[in-house]
């Protein structure tokens, strides 16, 4: 859909229309988004015939909001409690009885005599609440309460030519002239928010013609991101690690306006059922504030019940938020989100546990740090991304409060007053400096039109393209001999930062995962100083070489986090900015607690110069063992128990570091090589009295670690887990027959977070009855980006029963076991069926298409977004057979209205399958004959010109 729209937007809008709107590109910004632009949220409301109680009858539903005391300024009111400075109203919708909450003259569904849509505009209108009507594309739900509510023989009367409104196009046509009703008779409307598109719409160039009549109306688009539209919408997005950061399932760069789509209700859906579910305030608000941290923003849906009112709960959240927001409100309103395109210190995760975003004033030389999560101990230390810091003050209460900078971070100390969903804190940033102006970048690989220039350019909406070639090196030119520190690497934010399927559509981070940093004075000869691994999060990434003097230093990219699974984001890689740093800020007037070099110094242990280390400085010379020591005296913890202690030290080569507390027996803990000048983390659990500790630290090695700083923390939760990737291979249920007994599988461990894990074991169980060849496979330690890989053969006995075969990851972290595993499900082949294979197996090639759940379906799974365009298709690859001759294929679907696949073998003429149905999660089947050969087929399923049923899996008989 998205490739189709775009084909047409930019051949129609070159040719036909470029008198009356502007091209596609232009669209990112424009003036008549400016009062979005300068707005923290929305507020999202699903309101209509089937709000509980639901009504059938359209008058009856009328009659009762109005009796019931339904009042437009009380929403209004309600929004801007929320901080909302507008509202979506959602009541032509599909799964609401299609009710047009206005007079209407073309009848087809619902229209209230009252003119409840024109109340609400006026009403926003006078209390600076803007208002835009909802418009859904979709008529497949026109019964699903057992009446019809579109009334096709009325509509065909109108329009005087027959239309069926419960048709794609039939709706299209309907809906298309409510757009243009709507359009004439409310001029102070905002725009429209448009839940997919209908091809009719585009086909008659709807939104040409909105740009044309309306000028100054906005449009949003759900969940795709459609060229003429002002903004899009991501709708629903969960699974996050923490719950509340939206912005890391978004997929849509700056300046473009995004907005965050999600019910504050925690249960129950979209519109009010008749129940007052919970409004989760920890998650909602922290939503609220990374949203705005990215420059997003937060459409909040509520339930309004039939007279407008909101349940109890929900009230509540907006009672709080009235009182919650204003003290922070210039911190949220007229702000960006820092870290990206605008400036600003680096968001994401933070010290000891800590979780926020930055928003910032652009042009102001001030910026704000929203700690949602606070740390467990009273600091708060990140990235200062060059910014000098003149002063520090909680945005809630006024304190100044004490802070000091050094190695590229800044810290503020004796935070007493933390907020309990987002501590704000003022800073002040009169400048930023640190980093090479002039800097031109060469690449091995460049996109056409996307130049490695743009790198270096200052434009953050220019960027530089790997042309899907990776590796990839990138050499930065400093035109002579300098001082080089760190690199500051702002890639495009166009992917969500991990694996994920959204509305069937397979995605994954396009950002870099291993990396090499090398120097060189005249280009050709080069000198290694920094590998690694770099997170994927979003916003500015920074990566430290130490102290060098040199004149070029160049960035090999070796892969990047996404997977094949995800074909649009898999071996891609873009980049806005590249910054190269030539020193950090420095304010050390208050004290860093714990920092080696003021804590106790035995035998030959001195204080160091190290410019990227916490105060710029380090302690050497604790080789040889206990008599070389760094000795802190006065560890406090409040409570007896275990700890984590975070070591912060730097190594040359790989070496150990020995931890001995409070005179028990040492810890070994190793460190790989790194660097001597940059300092790296690494935690234990430890176990700590009430009030003051002893920790002793040396090393046993020759040439022991330089120790930069250590900080005492909570343990995570027992329920902590650190995040990893498992895949396991072959996915789908395995259909075991006698041809067929063994199965090779395959599984990949992937760590993608900082704290590494120890330990590690990765190896499948068998079920009774069954055999695994292949051991375990193992590693002591895995850190940021290493993948531990295990490969095997589960042999089935003769007789196969339906089982699971687990594959499990078994790891420790600090101090704890975890596990994490995949089954692989196996069943066995009904015995009329020679073939059998789900289409969501990974045995097959899915091109863009990508799997869902489908709880009706075979395994759970289905394919969707099959056809649209040449490589939305399925292809199953050796599909086995002993004799050449004629098959029955059988087909597993799901399809909610007329469509076809083409079904081609061996690369043969597509065969066209028409099938119909009603409900994309009610599983259907079909057939048709194919010739094969005996050995290896391959049969695709396709449709190049329109959208295809979803796949749910294949099977062959013999004719």
């Amino acid at each position: 859909m998205q490739r189709r729209i775009r084909t047409i937007l930019l051949s129609v809008l070159a040719v036909v229309l470029a008198m009356i709107t502007p091209t596609a590109n232009a669209e990112v910004e424009h003036p008549r988004q400016q009062w979005l632009r300068a707005s923290t949220a929305g507020l999202f409301l699903h309101w209509g015939m089937f709000t509980a109680p639901k009504h059938l009858d359209c008058a009856e539903w009328e009659r009762d909001v109005t009796g019931g005391g339904w009042s437009p300024d009380y929403w209004v009111d309600e929004a801007r409690e929320l901080g909302a400075s507008y509202i979506v109203l959602a009541t032509f919708h599909s799964r609401l009885g299609y009710a047009k909450p206005w007079p209407s003259a073309i009848p087809g569904s619902c229209s209230t005599k009252r003119d409840l849509l024109g109340e609400l505009v006026r009403a926003g209108k006078a209390k600076d609440v803007e208002v835009i009507l909802y418009m859904t594309d979709d008529p497949q739900w026109h019964s699903e309460q057992g009446k019809q509510m579109l009334d096709s023989a009325a509509y065909s009367a109108h329009k005087g030519q027959q239309v069926d409104l419960t048709t794609r196009r039939g709706f299209g046509m309907y809906s298309y002239d409510l757009f243009f009703e709507v359009m004439r008779n409310y001029s102070d409307l905002a725009g429209f928010w448009i839940d997919n598109d209908n091809e009719y719409w585009e086909q008659n160039k709807l939104y040409e013609q909105v740009r044309q009549l309306r000028p100054s109306w906005l449009l949003s688009n759900n969940n795709e991101d459609t060229p003429i539209m002002d903004t899009v919408s991501n709708e629903q997005k969960t699974g996050m690690t923490p719950s509340y950061d939206y912005p890391q399932a978004a997929w849509t760069p700056m300046p473009r306006l995004v907005e965050a789509d999600y019910k504050l209700p925690t249960t129950g859906d979209w519109w009010y059922d008749g129940k007052d579910h919970p409004v989760d305030f920890r998650l909602s608000t922290g939503r609220y504030i990374t949203n705005a941290g990215s420059s997003m923003k937060s459409l909040m849906a509520e339930t309004p019940m039939v007279n407008g009112k909101f349940p109890p709960s929900q009230e509540r959240y907006n009672d709080f938020m009235a009182g919650w927001v204003p003290p922070i409100r210039d911190s949220l309103h007229g702000t960006e989100g820092g870290g990206y395109m605008y400036g600003g210190m680096q968001p994401g995760f933070w010290n000891d546990g800590a979780h926020g975003v930055i928003t910032v004033k652009p042009g102001a030389k001030t910026q704000y740090i929203h700690a949602v999560t606070r740390p467990s101990t009273n600091m708060l230390r990140l990235r200062d991304n060059g910014y000098w810091v003149t002063g520090v003050t909680n945005a809630r209460t006024g304190e100044r409060l004490k802070f000091n900078q050094s190695g590229g971070y800044l810290t503020i100390l004796d935070i007493r007053d933390w907020d309990a969903y987002d501590t704000v804190f003022k800073v002040d940033t009169p400048v930023q400096s640190g980093y090479y102006k002039d800097v031109s970048a060469t690449a091995t690989s460049t996109r056409q039109g996307f130049p490695a220039g743009n790198l270096t350019d200052g434009d953050y909406e220019t960027y530089w393209d790997a042309d899907d070639k990776l590796p990839v090196s990138v050499t930065l030119d400093l035109k002579q001999r300098e001082h080089a520190t760190h690199l500051a690497v702002n890639q495009r934010e166009w992917s969500p930062t991990y694996a994920r399927v959204s509305f069937g559509r397979p995605e994954d981070s396009a950002r870099i995962k291993d990396y090499k940093v090398s120097i060189s004075d005249d280009g050709v000869r080069w000198t290694q100083v920094k590998a690694g691994a770099m997170p994927s999060a979003r916003g500015t990434r920074f990566i430290d070489i130490g102290q060098q003097n040199t004149r070029y230093v160049k960035l090999d990219v070796l892969n990047t986090w996404g997977g094949p699974q995800a074909p649009r984001h898999f071996g891609e890689l873009q980049i806005d900015e590249i910054k190269v740093g030539h020193g950090y800020p420095l304010s050390p007037w208050a004290r860093t607690p714990l920092e080696a070099e003021n804590a106790g110094l035995n035998g030959g242990a001195r204080p160091q110069i190290c410019w990227a280390c916490s105060g710029s400085a380090q302690v050497a010379g604790l080789g040889g063992g206990a008599r070389n020591s760094v000795t802190y005296k006065n560890v406090t913890a409040a409570t007896a128990g275990d700890y984590k202690l975070e070591l912060t030290a730097t190594s040359a080569q790989a070496t150990s570091l020995a931890v001995t507390v409070n005179g028990g027996a040492p810890i070994d803990v190793p460190l790989p090589a790194d660097r001597a000048d940059v300092p790296a983390n690494t935690s234990i659990p430890v176990p700590l009295n009430a009030g003051a500790n002893t920790i002793v630290l040396h090393s046993n090695d020759v040439r022991g670690p330089g120790v930069d700083r250590i900080a005492i923390a909570t343990l995570p939760p027992a329920s902590y887990t650190p995040t990893t990737t498992m895949t396991v291979t072959p996915h789908g249920v395995q259909w075991i027959g006698p041809d067929r007994q063994a199965i090779k599988v395959t599984a990949k461990l992937r760590l993608d977070v900082d704290d590494p894990i120890t330990g590690v074991e990765l190896k499948p169980t068998a079920p009774a009855g069954w055999t695994v060849q292949g051991s375990p496979a193992t590693v002591q330690t895995l850190r940021l980006g290493q993948v531990l890989t295990g490969e095997w053969t589960l042999t089935a006995p003769a007789q196969v029963q339906a089982v699971s075969a687990p594959v499990t990851a078994s790891l420790r972290i600090l101090g704890r076991g975890k596990q994490v595993t995949t089954d692989v499900d196996v069943k066995p082949r009904p015995a009329d069926r020679v073939f059998m294979r789900e289409a969501e197996d990974s045995a097959n090639e899915f091109g863009s298409t990508g799997l869902t759940s489908c709880g009706q379906c075979s395994g759970g799974e289905k394919v969707r977004n099959i056809g649209g365009s040449p490589d939305a298709l399925v292809r199953f690859d050796d599909v086995t057979v002993r004799t050449t001759g004629q098959y029955k294929l059988h087909i597993d679907f799901t399809v909610n209205g007329p469509r076809s696949f083409f079904v081609s073998v061996n690369g043969g003429q597509p065969t066209e399958v028409k099938v119909d149905g009603a409900g994309n999660n009610t599983p259907y089947a079909t057939s048709l004959p194919v010739a094969l050969n005996a050995g290896a087929n391959s049969i695709t399923f396709a449709n190049d010109q329109a959208a295809a049923p979803d796949l749910d899996r294949i099977s062959l008989s013999v004719e």
